[in-house]
């Protein structure tokens, strides 16, 4: 069974202050956009937007929150940030996000994933605010056995590359910040779960060598989607089912502290998954011919060889998202792409915020009365 009703999200934030760390970036984006459809006073801590053209901008939020620039491997500046802040909320989504990059780039990406997340607890630990945490890593920080079973949030920790071993390394150091410093005052100081989503798919995702910016990007130019790697099995959820579950888990742990439910903040400060319906783990040929259904086109093969290693097969249970908080994802794979492919075909032609707020109000009366 799952936990009574949640708490509705717009009860919890309204009012209150977030401090989003990689605001600039796509997921960062989306989340600033619902924080302040639900009346949250948002403050942004990110580099500038990543690409051209970048969703922080078509958005312009950076008139319409508090925008602040600012490097997460920079500790002594983020600490000055997340001091001044005084947040309510903290999400934590800064990072290097690409696999590919971080064979280019590992020494940055173990530096931005794994300390810039050390520079981030660290900051709370000395601003010793009262405040809920959430750290933002990924399905790659398992080690993936490249099987169909499902992982659940207790089984290993690895990563085959840089990027998946920096977010296993990311989520080991939020477990020891937590069992070391948070623990004891969870309820009465700061409380931090770890969140891992699916691939995260949606518009405004401009980033290179990831299949839907891709497959958008050729589609305008009449080109057919250059596909890498068709047989790759990923777990396919439309950015706004993790989100939700990422405010849900945030705002479930606010009420158990305002009710100093010890027992309560104990069992979700600790790690979830926030993955799509199982009918959603499709391969990389499958998405592209549905994402075909929405707009004229071809895809062809282009596997390279050789190609760095990429995994073949992701699966996440959700059970435990389920029966704590009573989350589930709402979009099946057909909606998730339909949708994503509606925003790329309409958003950047018309009102991009307009049209992104509009998605965000579907979602949540897809996704039930405590998503508004």
């Amino acid at each position: 069974m799952a936990t009574s009703p949640r708490p509705g999200l717009r009860e919890t934030f309204a009012g209150r202050t977030v401090f989003v760390t990689g605001h600039t970036g796509f997921k960062g984006a989306w989340l600033c956009e619902w924080l302040l459809l639900l009346g949250a006073k948002v403050i942004g801590y990110s580099q500038p937007a990543p690409t051209e053209p970048a969703l922080f901008l078509q958005l312009e939020l950076e008139g319409r929150i508090r925008h602040q620039l600012g490097e997460v491997r920079d500790a002594t500046a983020l600490a000055a940030a997340v001091r001044a802040a005084e947040a309510d909320f903290v999400f934590h989504l800064a990072a290097q996000p690409l696999v590919r990059q971080s064979y280019r780039e590992p020494v940055e990406t173990y530096a931005t994933n794994v300390l810039g997340t050390v520079h981030l607890l660290e900051a709370l630990r000395l601003a010793a605010r009262p405040c809920v945490a959430l750290c933002i890593t990924t399905d790659k920080c398992y080690e993936n056995r490249e099987t169909l079973q499902a992982y659940r949030e207790d089984d290993p920790l690895g990563g085959y590359d840089p990027y998946s071993s920096s977010k296993a390394a990311a989520e080991l150091v939020v477990a020891a910040y937590r069992r070391s410093f948070f623990q004891e005052s969870a309820v009465s100081g700061v409380a931090v779960a770890s969140v891992r989503a699916g691939n995260v798919i949606g518009g405004g995702d401009w980033a290179p060598d990831r299949i839907v910016p891709d497959a958008m990007r050729a589609l305008d130019r009449g080109d057919a989607i250059p596909v890498r790697n068709a047989t790759a099995t990923r777990p396919w959820q439309h950015v706004l089912e993790p989100l939700g579950g990422y405010l849900t888990l945030a705002a479930a742990l606010a009420a158990a502290r305002a009710r100093s439910n010890a027992a309560r903040v104990a069992a979700l400060a600790g790690a979830f998954n926030f993955g799509p319906r199982l009918d959603s783990n499709r391969d990389v040929a499958a998405l592209v011919t549905e994402i075909l259904k929405h707009r004229p086109g071809t895809w062809i093969d282009r596997s390279e060889a050789p190609a760095s290693h990429e995994a073949g097969k992701l699966n996440l249970a959700t059970e435990k998202a389920f029966h704590l908080l009573g989350w589930q994802p709402a979009w099946d794979f057909a909606r998730t792409i339909a949708e994503t492919v509606r925003w790329y075909t309409a958003a950047p032609h018309t009102d991009a915020g307009a049209f992104t707020r509009a998605q965000i109000a579907h979602y949540a009366t897809d996704a039930g009365a405590a998503y508004v």
